[in-house]
């Protein structure tokens, strides 16, 4: 057995490049900046009710292929412009994956699908990608997954989510609490949103903990506190949340806490019972309660890609991969999310409509 008593685990140490470089490498255009800065105030005006519109985080459930994201982009451009007077279209950007056990962890991770684990290649192309696409006017949602990263990306970024496994994690709670964009706490897997709750009001206070400067200094950060966060439903262990009586009881759990009562619906994961062709029938209830006046639902959650369904990485390789389908979730296709857009806009129309 080695003497030492570090490092018994550990079989190396690569140089990672700083923050700083990679930003300076692929810098935000001004088109990109106003892109950022306006999808995060609206964002924000949603969550405070100034703003009676939906926030719609869509898109594939992650991002392995950058010419496929872009076609989709263009492709949510039009629906963003079309519906922009009921929703507010953010496009899913995941270069990060949480797993259950073990699997291919994100573009940013191991960008070339092979086990190669080039971090350095897949900042570079993530940062890219959410240059190309904010400077061509889409804004970009991500999932906060460690607490590094976003260091390299953050200011490129409109709202970010938290996941089911990490929205009770101090670490990520204290992320949230300093980043400059809305920010959506998902329920845990076994369904309790409570946790959430407590995420977003310990995410609403200043924190000082450890971090990475821009340069690649470890320090201590020291936040403000994010006003801007909300509870996401995504169904749990004993199935789905999204039903009226949910929402109430979210709601009431939020006033409870004395927190706005914002909530967001995950249409898939446990919402769906994993079955991508049920997130319709998700986005149709919640269409419905939008109708009916509900003012609780600010937004929904939508895994979409090009082409329906997910592959598996064949035995050939990357290479071998079918274009604009998800090698993660399931995801539906777009005419499937053309529909539940023109839905949910409807919804919204109507509930102005009642009111008047």
């Amino acid at each position: 057995m080695s003497e030492f008593m570090e490092d018994l685990r550990v079989t190396g140490y690569n140089a990672l490049l700083t923050p700083s470089f990679i930003q300076e490498e692929f810098p935000a255009s001004e088109k990109s900046k106003a892109t950022v800065r306006q999808a995060r105030q609206e964002a924000a005006s949603i969550l405070r009710k100034e703003d009676d519109r939906l926030i719609i985080i869509v898109g594939p459930c992650s991002i392995h292929d950058t010419q496929a994201a872009k076609e989709y982009s263009q492709l949510l451009l039009e629906a963003k412009e079309k519906h922009k007077g009921e929703l507010l279209i953010i496009m899913r950007s995941y270069f990060e994956k949480p797993r259950t056990t073990v699997g291919w962890k994100g573009l940013i991770n191991d960008p070339d699908i092979n086990g190669s684990y080039n971090i350095n290649k897949g900042l570079r192309i993530a940062r890219k990608l959410l240059c190309e696409l904010t400077d061509a006017g889409m804004p970009v949602a991500v999932e906060l997954l460690d607490t590094i990263s976003p260091q390299y990306l953050a200011d490129l970024i409109s709202w970010g989510a938290i996941g089911a496994r990490t929205t009770e994690s101090q670490l990520h709670r204290e992320l949230a609490s300093g980043v400059s964009f809305p920010v959506g706490f998902k329920n845990g897997t076994d369904g309790n949103v409570a946790i959430a709750v407590d995420a977003i009001r310990a995410a609403s206070s200043p924190h000082h903990f450890l971090g990475v400067t821009k340069h690649g200094m470890t320090t201590i950060t020291n936040t403000k506190g994010n006003p801007d966060c909300h509870v996401i439903l995504r169904g749990g262990n004993d199935g789905p949340n999204y039903s009226k009586e949910h929402i109430a009881k979210s709601r009431s759990d939020l006033e409870k806490a004395k927190l706005a009562t914002n909530v967001m619906v995950d249409c898939s994961h446990g919402n769906s019972e994993k079955d991508h062709a049920n997130q319709p029938k998700v986005s149709k209830c919640l269409s419905a309660q939008i109708t009916e006046g509900d003012k609780s639902i600010i937004g929904l959650m939508i895994e979409s890609h090009i082409n329906e369904g997910k592959q598996s990485v064949p035995a050939e390789g990357p290479a071998a991969l079918k274009y604009g389908i998800s090698i993660t979730d399931a995801c539906v296709n777009w005419a499937t999310t053309t529909e539940m857009l023109n839905e949910l806009a409807a919804s919204v129309k109507a509930r102005r409509a009642a009111k008047q």
